[in-house]
């Protein structure tokens, strides 16, 4: 290893790494010059519209007599990016004046960051890399913004010098896709070359995951729990004192058997409770559940405590466990249904949705006045109050559209029927009525015309509405099958748009290559394990030949005939390189030796390798070859080869679904297999932290549909969750701004641990209703039984 640098040698090393950086960059730009003037003269040649063709001539004419100032000046902004560097303050500061940017410069930049961008698709790593190395040496958490290591720096100013030539954006046009494909391949080596001296100086050989945002602290341990008393059998018996045994909806996983011990212990910190409605939850979950406060959990305890303050009762939480009385359950199956005028079609406008959502209310409100004055006892009252208070908070959530709220606004009274029914309604967070309210919520609450139109949407949750209301006797059966239906309609349509269908097959192609790939290599390795197969022979068929199987299988199918053909040649292979101590065998051999050859090369070829890296292996399996001709390899036997090969035929039938490791993938592997255009996706591959079990189990259990805001190369966006592979090795988030960013389970456990894919919504739709109602009665207690 070698020693640390000093302050002053981080300083000059950092400095020369940036100086050749610039130079590299200037030989590419020489060699870029000529390449332009030959494209355009290329053009020249072509049958064109009159107008095209105008601009393609005089683009080659100005080009010409500006080519040597463009390179000028272009150089020399990168010299002056570079003693800028040298010169920038320690401290940032503030300019002197504000001034207007011209709508040229934010063109200029617009290109240069597309530039960059796609640049960044191809050598994310070399860039990053370079980039956190630099920030090491210096000492500093950002590298600011013009830094001329950032390749957006570079691109911009050979744009503006482009512009300031005289040369115009529309003839940039004519010439983009080749500078992009030069920059993409030379200062991809640059940047490759500038990490290479600085690994060769000791400078962070080894770069490993670190979070790009910090979570929030959690809070300190206050020791005061309330009291619960779960009846058994419940979800939340046997679970801590004060915190629910599972949770689900907008992003947090519901998961069954949580309990106290997945809680750190550090500081106490997953043990508070806190009275303050407004107390902030952690950035993330420490176990399968998030942190909840006093006003969350045991609320029946709370609701309790209160009418036993006006009427002192033995037992206030058992005293909710009851069969409600005959006649308040009549009266609300015969209610007068809320907004009947809503049967015929939608809310119309927004200022008319409005006004609807708010007769809603009032509606509401006198109806749930009326079943109080029907219910046979105290606790009765609190239920009705409670639900009304929770839905009254729901309708007041003015970034939900007002075509949906009226729907919501329907759901009180079923939703009232099974919390009278099951009391528990309250406490079980993972209630089928609640999980639907919050799902149905955590799409509307985020909700962006890129994903779902609003149309269908409020259509969907219209149709869930109206089947609850159809069947009010089943109680949480119905909701647990039209929330079934509600995330089946989520897979639909979160996929629907083209973009978002060509980037989903291609990751279920990319997911199901690379998986078989795997698979094959697992399972390869287990069948001729106890077989004696020469050491390089055994390498070629992990490395090489498990992903030709795979390939063939995805693209012909995997009983095929040349996909058989293959996977046979793997076990003629594994023969042909065993020892050959008789003439006869030695004479198959030499009969079948053109045709395994054959084999060898189709199967390389169906993987890309090109000739060179065909011929490498060819060589070393000829040199095997060789030497069992001369018995200098072990003997296989016949019987084992017969049935290795029975089995490869049948590989795929040993195949497990198994979703834990994570697959090689990037943005350049999916293009070069499947040979599409993925400017629009992003392959996330790295960032995050090492996660836990809690956190791939959470990854696995986020909810289509939920809003999340994801931090990706230093650039907060809002994305929406809309497709899970089948397998569950893959998830797929898109922005309200177009782009998908595909992301590996391993690596989005990484992101939830770090902070980096935080929900949208820290709390659901239910929980905030439920500490709103809880808020207001405490205010006012005596409007439990008024």
């Amino acid at each position: 290893m070698a020693p640390p640098l000093s302050v002053q040698q981080n300083a000059s090393l950092a400095a020369r790494i940036r100086r050749r950086l610039v130079d590299d960059a200037t030989q590419a730009m020489v060699a870029l010059q000529a390449s332009i003037r030959e494209h355009l003269i290329s053009l020249l040649d072509e049958v064109t519209p009159m107008r095209e063709q105008q601009l393609r001539r005089d683009t080659w004419t100005l080009y010409e007599q500006q080519k040597e100032r463009w390179l000028a000046a272009t150089l020399k902004a990168w010299q002056a990016g570079l003693d800028s560097v040298v010169a920038r303050p320690a401290t940032l500061s503030l300019p002197d004046k504000l001034e207007l940017v011209s709508t040229e410069t934010v063109e200029n930049r617009m290109l240069a960051s597309r530039m960059a961008l796609s640049l960044m698709e191809v050598a994310a790593s070399e860039v990053n890399d370079l980039r956190k190395r630099l920030k090491h040496l210096e000492g500093v958490q950002e590298l600011p913004a013009q830094d001329i290591a950032h390749p957006e720096v570079l691109a911009q100013a050979m744009v503006e010098q482009w512009v300031a030539c005289g040369l115009s954006l529309e003839s940039w046009s004519l010439i983009n896709e080749l500078v992009q494909q030069q920059i993409n391949t030379q200062w991809r080596q640059i940047y490759a070359s500038c990490n290479a001296e600085l690994v060769a100086q000791g400078v962070l050989p080894v770069i490993e995951f670190k979070p790009h945002a910090k979570s929030r602290p959690a809070p300190e341990f206050s020791g005061d729990f309330p009291q619960q008393n779960h009846a058994p059998g419940s979800p939340a018996a046997g679970a801590a004192p004060g915190w629910p045994a599972q949770r689900a909806g907008l992003g947090w996983p519901a998961l069954a058997g949580a309990s106290a011990e997945g809680w750190p212990a550090q500081g106490g910190a997953g043990t508070a409770a806190h009275d303050d409605p407004d107390w902030p939850m952690p950035m993330r979950p420490a176990a399968a559940t998030p942190w909840l406060d006093a006003r969350e959990v045991g609320v029946l305890d709370r609701v309790g405590r209160m009418i036993s303050a006006a009427q002192p009762v033995q037992n206030f939480t058992a005293a909710f466990q009851h069969v409600p009385s005959p006649r308040l359950m009549s009266a609300l199956a015969q209610r007068p249904m809320p907004g009947d005028a809503l049967a015929g079609g939608g809310a119309g406008s927004p200022m008319a949705g409005m006004v609807l959502v708010e007769r809603l209310a009032g509606e509401l409100q006198q109806q749930s006045a009326e079943l109080k004055k029907l219910a046979q006892n105290d606790n009765e009252k609190a239920i009705i109050e409670l639900i009304a208070l929770m839905f009254q908070s729901i309708l007041q959530e003015d970034r939900i559209p007002p075509g949906i709220r009226v729907w919501f606004a329907r759901l009180q009274m079923p939703v009232l029927s099974v919390a009278l029914a099951d009391p528990d309604f309250f406490n079980r967070l993972d209630h089928p009525a609640r999980q639907l309210i919050d799902h149905m919520g955590s799409c509307a609450l985020g909700f962006d015309a890129s994903g779902i139109t609003l149309e269908a949407l409020e259509t969907e949750i219209k149709r869930v509405v109206q089947v609850v209301e159809q069947y009010p006797e089943t109680g949480e059966r119905v909701y647990q099958r039209v929330y079934e239906e509600f995330k089946e309609f989520l897979k639909r349509y979160l996929t629907q748009k083209s973009a978002t269908r060509k980037v989903v097959g291609v990751a279920q192609q990319v997911e199901q290559k690379e998986t078989l790939a795997i698979q094959c290599t697992i399972e390869l390795r287990n069948q001729i394990t106890d077989i004696p197969v020469h050491e390089e022979i055994r390498e070629f068929l992990y490395k090489v030949w498990a992903e030709v199987i795979a390939v063939a299988s995805m693209r012909l199918g995997a009983q095929n005939a040349q996909t058989l053909l293959l996977k046979k040649t793997a076990a003629d292979l594994i023969w042909a390189a065993s020892a050959k101590p008789n003439q006869a065998d030695r004479a198959q051999v030499i009969a079948g030796l053109p045709d395994l050859l054959k084999s060898l090369r189709t199967g390389m070829s169906l993987l890309g390798l090109n000739q060179e890296a065909q011929e490498g292996h060819l060589k070393v399996i000829s040199d095997i070859l060789a030497d069992a001709f001369m018995s200098k390899t072990q003997a296989i036997d016949m019987d084992q080869i017969q049935a290795l090969a029975k089995r490869l035929a049948n590989l795929e039938d040993y195949f497990t679904d198994d979703g834990a490791e994570e697959l090689p993938l990037d943005t350049q592997s999916i293009e070069d297999l499947l040979g599409i255009d993925a400017s629009d996706l992003d392959v996330v591959t790295e960032g995050g932290v090492e996660p836990g079990p809690v956190m791939m189990t959470w990854a696995q259990n986020l909810s289509l549909g939920a809003w999340f805001s994801l931090n990706y190369l230093a650039q907060s966006v809002q994305v929406q969750y809309v497709w899970r592979s089948p397998m569950g090795h893959l998830h797929l988030f898109s922005s309200v701004l177009g782009r998908s960013y595909l992301i590996q389970s391993v690596r989005l456990a990484a992101y939830l641990e770090a902070g980096l894919l935080v929900p949208q919504e820290e709390v659901s739709l239910t929980v905030r209703a439920t500490r709103s109602a809880m808020a207001k009665l405490e205010a006012e207690p005596e409007r439990l039984l008024a």
